[in-house]
């Protein structure tokens, strides 16, 4: 069982910059593939980026591309996702997840974190 915690977030103004960690407890982080997913309030749950666990492919949303990246450090068991130049409708609860392959879909990820909130003032 791999239990993820996310941790990082935060109220910031417009153009400023935040990030988030995901902490891994269990054994299998190291060898899955992780997501990062945000959800607004009245709103579905929407993929941001993901990363395979070799951390030689990355994918991203359009939102947010050129302006977050995701990486991680098996080592230590934790993923993060920096996030620069937010806007307002950046604001979202967001949550990490780990899986066995890389993919927008949050079905196919197995393990999810309880989630972090970022607001982004304007």
């Amino acid at each position: 069982q791999e239990q993820l915690v996310e941790s990082g977030g935060g109220l910031v103004q417009a153009g400023d910059s935040l990030r988030l960690s995901c902490a891994a407890s269990g054994r299998t982080f190291s060898s899955y593939a992780m997501g990062w997913f945000r959800q607004a309030p009245g709103k579905e749950r929407e993929f941001v980026a993901a990363i395979n666990w070799k951390a030689t492919y990355t994918e991203y949303t359009d939102s947010v591309e050129g302006r977050f990246t995701i990486s991680r450090d098996n080592y230590k068991n934790t993923g993060f996702l920096q996030m620069n130049s937010l806007k307002p409708e950046d604001t979202a609860v967001y949550f990490c997840a780990s899986g066995r392959i890389t993919t927008t879909q949050a079905a196919d990820y197995l393990y999810w974190g309880q989630g972090t909130q970022v607001t982004v003032s304007s």
